[in-house]
C-alpha cells in the first residue's frame, strides 16, 4: 500500500519544509483548479502527466499550467522517435504511483513502486516563488517553494531534473537527443490487464493534475490538521465532468484563446491561415485530448454504474 496524504505531510514536517495547504472538493482538471479555487494561493499552478514509451518505461512530466507540452517533440528529445510517448494506462497510477485518477504528482515518487519512473520537471518552476501540487490526493493542494520540492525529492533518492519543456532542439544524425539521459534504465512491471476484466475502473489515458478549494485557506509551516477522507470518483464528480454544456464551453474557450494568441502574434503581421491553424493545434491539441478523454471515461463509468444498479434491482 502506498503512502497516504497524511503520511506525506508528516514527511514534509520531518524535513522542516514549510507549505500552505488548501482542502477542497475532488476535482479532475487543472482548469477547474485555476478558475474557481486555488488561484488565490498566489503560487504557480501545475499540470502533471504520466506517460509511457513502447518499452514500458514510465515518465511523470510536471509542468506549469501555462506550459505547452508537445509529446512528439518530447519523445524525439528523449530519443524515442516521434511516436514513442503516449498516455499511460490507469493501472500505472494505481500500481506504480499508487494514487487515484487525477492525482499525478511529483510527490508520488515517495512510493517504492515509483522509483523506476523518470521525473521531468518544468524549468519554469524555478522562476516561481511558490508552486502548487497535490499531496497524493486531489482534494487538497499545497503550495511550496521549488527548492523545497527539490529537498523532498532528494530525500527519497530522486535527483531533480529541470527541463525546458517548450524547447524544440534539432535531433538528428549530428545532434543527439538532449534528454536521452532521462530515459529510465529498465521497464516497470504492471499486472496483466486481462486479469482485471471483472473489475470496473475509469479507463483513463489522461492524468492532468488539478486541485481546488472554496472556503478558508490554512497556512501551516508543517502539516495538515486531522484526517481527510480519501478522494473518490463518486456520482457528483462524474456528473461534473459529463456536463455536455461545460464540455463544449471548455473546448470553445480553449480554441478561442489559442486562435487569439496566434492572430495577435506580432510576427507575421498578417497571419497565414495555415500557420494560425498549426499554431492552434500546437497550443490546444493535448489539452483537448485530455478534456475529451476525461469526458469519455466519466460517461463510460456512469453507464456502467447505471447498468449495475439496474441489474441489482432486477435480482
Amino acid at each position: 500500500m502506498g503512502y497516504s496524504k497524511e503520511e506525506l505531510l508528516t514527511r514534509l514536517k520531518e524535513l522542516q519544509i514549510e507549505y500552505a495547504i488548501c482542502e477542497h472538493p475532488v476535482v479532475l482538471t487543472v482548469d477547474a483548479q485555476q478558475a474557481k479555487y486555488v488561484g488565490h494561493l498566489g503560487g504557480a499552478l501545475s499540470k502533471n502527466l504520466i506517460l509511457k514509451d513502447k518499452k514500458h518505461r514510465f515518465y511523470v512530466v510536471s509542468a506549469l499550467a501555462s506550459t505547452n507540452v508537445d509529446l512528439k517533440v518530447l519523445s524525439q528529445r528523449l530519443g524515442l522517435g516521434k511516436g514513442g510517448l503516449r498516455m499511460a494506462p490507469e493501472e500505472a497510477l494505481k500500481e506504480l504511483l499508487q494514487v487515484p485518477l487525477g492525482c499525478v504528482t511529483p510527490f508520488a515518487l515517495i512510493n517504492e513502486s515509483a522509483r523506476t519512473v523518470s521525473l521531468l520537471l518544468d524549468q519554469g518552476f524555478k522562476a516561481q516563488e511558490r508552486c502548487l501540487f497535490h499531496p497524493l490526493s486531489n482534494d487538497t493542494t499545497i503550495s511550496l517553494a521549488a527548492r523545497d520540492l527539490d529537498k523532498f525529492l532528494i530525500s527519497v533518492g530522486v535527483q531533480p531534473s529541470y527541463v525546458d519543456l517548450q524547447a524544440n532542439p534539432v535531433v538528428g544524425k549530428d545532434q543527439a537527443p538532449d534528454l536521452a539521459a532521462l530515459v529510465p534504465s529498465g521497464a516497470s512491471a504492471l499486472s496483466d490487464p486481462v486479469e482485471k476484466k471483472t473489475q470496473m475502473k475509469i479507463p483513463s489515458d489522461n492524468h492532468v493534475e488539478s486541485a481546488e478549494v472554496k472556503g478558508k485557506v490554512k497556512v501551516q509551516p508543517i502539516a495538515a490538521k486531522g484526517s481527510v477522507e480519501k478522494p473518490s470518483c463518486g456520482r457528483a464528480s462524474l456528473a461534473s465532468v459529463t456536463d455536455v454544456k461545460k464540455f463544449v464551453d471548455d473546448i470553445i474557450e480553449k480554441t478561442s484563446k489559442a486562435v487569439l494568441s496566434e492572430v495577435n502574434n506580432e510576427s507575421p503581421k498578417v497571419p497565414n491561415d495555415q500557420l494560425v491553424l498549426d499554431g492552434v493545434r500546437k497550443h490546444i491539441g493535448l489539452d483537448l485530448e485530455n478534456v475529451a478523454m476525461i469526458f469519455k471515461n466519466a460517461a463510460y463509468t456512469q453507464g456502467f454504474l447505471a447498468g449495475r444498479e439496474s441489474a441489482s434491482l432486477n435480482k
